[in-house]
């Protein structure tokens, strides 16, 4: 692994509207939760939880987010209970230290604030979790290794609802992306910390 710098983890997306009985559940959430448990739970103030909080209605979103909270019209704010848009209660009782990150596309880039935080943080290093690999994950990832950050994505805590996505978002990032991305196992993670 090298030495670390100064590193966040950043876990994507871990919201009980993907982890309970929702049109977006993703199953393979039960399966990761244990390793971001673990990580964040080891280095709560190290963490960052992004959420994914749908608009109230689709009109308040900008282009063709308008035709997609259509199509999801049972997601938006109007619809889903408030609670659903919460972190997993495992992951929530870690806020504070741990910090929450609201955003309203799959990346968490977008206008600049979560960058900020972490410069004046002095943070190089990014460790990811969470879900989907190829949505948010791989938005957030990539957004990262834009943004020149040292990026490692814990291959056994990122989730996404089917192998077959999950396996090629892997691939595509560790054979596009070698030089600014590292793929490696929570417990490797920790072991390399010290």
């Amino acid at each position: 692994m090298g030495e670390i710098g100064e590193w966040r983890h950043l876990c994507v997306d871990m919201q009980r509207m993907f982890s309970e009985d929702t049109p977006w559940h993703v199953p393979w959430m039960a399966r990761v939760s244990p390793q971001i448990e673990e990580l964040a739970g080891r280095h709560p103030s190290q963490t960052i939880f992004t959420r994914f909080v749908p608009p109230e209605r689709p009109d308040e979103m900008p282009g063709k987010w308008r035709d997609y909270y259509r199509k999801w019209w049972m997601m938006t704010g109007e619809h889903l209970p408030r609670g659903l848009v919460d972190l997993a209660p495992s992951l929530a009782a870690l806020v504070p230290p741990a910090r929450h990150f609201d955003k309203r596309t799959y990346s968490p880039w977008i206008g600049g604030r979560l960058h900020a935080v972490l410069q004046s943080d002095r943070v190089d290093t990014l460790v990811i979790t969470g879900g989907e690999t190829d949505v948010c994950v791989l938005a957030t990832t990539l957004g990262a290794i834009d943004l020149g950050y040292r990026v490692i994505v814990l291959k056994d805590a990122v989730c996404s609802s089917a192998d077959d996505t999950y396996d090629a978002s892997l691939e595509l990032l560790h054979d596009r992306f070698s030089v600014q991305l590292e793929l490696m196992e929570t417990e490797e993670f920790l072991r390399g910390l010290g």
